[in-house]
């Protein structure tokens, strides 16, 4: 994260709040169809109003039918320890979101092609939630899935705080077991329309 400090005249502000990382990148804003309209800083994005944009989360499984759950790691400025199904981000301009999921496989996880043969795009949604007081997730969303057929993992401890497989039907059927996970909205719309489908 950036600890850069500036005042309105360019200079250095020492009273002035760190500048957030996501304050130097772009999503991908879109329309309710997904349809580009511009880029857009992320952290504007995230807070206030919001800007509906582009993102996905993937959900990834073993050979038995269970999740990978991944708790967001604490220095996450929305839905910080969260847990996850299994890893969400925005693709960038001119990425696919097929090729902006393996990215993430392999930087959050260290899932490497080589471990899987099915990665697909299987849903899409239109979400928006706010989070505390720290800001707010528009997006549409994709879903992608992925079955590992090699289940050996290397998580980023500055994106991933935990790991755990769950039986996905279970999962589904008895959430209110499972509350004390607190799992990111965007997993459960996921979740949820993938049971209804």
């Amino acid at each position: 994260m950036s600890t850069d400090h500036r005042d309105d005249a360019g200079g250095a502000d020492t009273d002035a709040e760190p500048i957030h990382e996501n304050a130097g990148q772009d999503v991908i804003a879109v329309d309710a169809d997904d349809a580009p309209t511009g880029l857009v800083n992320r952290l504007d994005a995230h807070t206030g109003d919001g800007i509906r944009h582009r993102a996905f989360t993937c959900l990834v499984f073993d050979a038995e039918g269970r999740i990978l759950l991944g708790q967001r790691a604490p220095e996450k400025r929305l839905w910080d320890t969260h847990w996850d199904g299994t890893v969400a981000s925005h693709p960038v301009e001119g990425q696919t979101q097929t090729a902006a999921t393996q990215e993430r496989l392999d930087d959050e996880l260290g899932i490497t092609p080589d471990q899987y043969s099915d990665l697909r795009v299987t849903d899409k949604f239109e979400y928006k939630r706010y989070y505390e007081n720290a800001g707010l997730e528009w997006e549409v969303c994709s879903v992608l899935k992925v079955t590992l057929e090699d289940t050996s993992l290397d998580p980023d401890e500055a994106e991933i705080a935990g790991l755990l497989w769950a039986d996905y039907e279970h999962l589904h059927d008895n959430l209110s077991w499972y509350r004390q996970l607190r799992l990111c909205p965007w997993f459960e719309i996921a979740m949820r329309r993938d049971f209804t489908d």
